[in-house]
């Protein structure tokens, strides 16, 4: 039984995850900043609560896809800092053994099935896990996260019809943060919102402020129960916002100065923790004490990372083939 929003406890891990995506995304923007790493990274900063709210109503044992913007995702997941460093720096203890890198990241021993570098192409491939747990008469239920943009793609209309088609155990959400790339939202879609495309379907869809943390908690709790329940998949739109741009290193021109600057001046993450702190469910010194903690095993993280060997290059075909091709 998944307790209710209002549960201190249940706001209070959601702020624990959001802090850790939170400073993750800092720590990650620092050391390509200070030159310690470079990547092509896609930074998550506001859209921390909905990721977090799906991590705590998940199970262990449930699956999540996502995108290459999907660091918060995966972090909400479980997914640990010392193989994910390790991944981004190409170091052979990375979740992928290095040679996946951040728009490949893969945990499955906690759920985190595929990150995918192809926009909605996470989609059909939900599904697939989806019609897997139920092959198998499990209960587990698998979170398919994408952007506002790929709800204008092929794969997103073909999966939402086959999983409502066969009630598969899906949870589609789509973090609607009103740019696909460099383009608006306005400029790519007449629907005013997604979550009204799954009546086409015939299956429930939502629309939900996901910087609001009980609120979408309580929307993903009653989608991912009604999937485990087998009475199939929901549609919910979480509307949210980056605060960067599309890629880091992004001159956001595209993005107006005054609707950057209202969505800072309303940091879901720091909404949240001046609740939980003026509702009396949390103090500052507890707080200030699970961040030093969170920043120290940042710190180990990627000192671990560093130190860590790149991959032999006889690893360059392990993983590609099933058995090496005579040459």
């Amino acid at each position: 039984m998944t307790a209710p929003a209002t549960d201190p406890q249940v706001l209070n891990r959601i702020y624990e995850l959001a802090a850790r995506i939170r400073l993750c995304d800092e720590r990650v923007i620092k050391m390509l900043t200070g030159g310690e790493m470079a990547i092509i990274y896609y930074p998550v900063t506001g859209q921390e609560v909905l990721a977090a709210a799906s991590g705590a109503v998940l199970r262990a044992d449930d699956y999540v896809v996502t995108t290459y913007r999907g660091m918060h995702d995966q972090v909400a997941k479980g997914m640990p800092f010392g193989p994910l460093f390790a991944e981004y720096m190409g170091r052979v203890s990375g979740a992928c053994k290095g040679k996946g890198g951040p728009m490949h990241i893969t945990y499955p021993e906690l759920g985190i099935m595929v990150t995918s570098g192809i926009v909605g192409g996470g989609l059909p491939i939900a599904n697939g896990l989806g019609w897997a747990a139920q092959l198998l008469g499990q209960d587990r239920v698998t979170v398919v996260n994408f952007g506002d943009g790929a709800a204008n793609i092929g794969a997103f209309h073909e999966a939402l019809n086959l999983a409502a088609l066969w009630d598969l155990p899906v949870v589609f959400l789509c973090q609607n943060n009103r740019y696909a790339e460099h383009t608006s939202y306005a400029r790519s879609q007449r629907n005013e919102q997604v979550a009204p495309r799954a009546e086409g379907y015939g299956m429930a869809g939502v629309t939900v402020d996901g910087n609001d943390a009980a609120a979408i908690y309580s929307v993903l709790a009653e989608a991912v129960a009604k999937a485990r329940r087998g009475e199939g998949p929901t549609l919910v739109e979480a509307m949210t916002y980056r605060f960067n741009g599309h890629y880091f290193g992004d001159p956001q021109e595209y993005m107006p100065t005054e609707e950057k600057k209202a969505a800072k001046a309303a940091d879901p993450v720091k909404a949240l923790r001046r609740k939980l702190i003026d509702e009396g469910h949390a103090n500052e010194e507890d707080l200030a004490a699970l961040e030093a903690r969170i920043r120290a095993e940042l710190d180990e993280a990627v000192a671990a990372a560093k130190a860590a060997p790149m991959p032999d290059l006889a690893e360059l075909y392990t993983d590609v083939y099933a058995e090496e091709l005579a040459s």
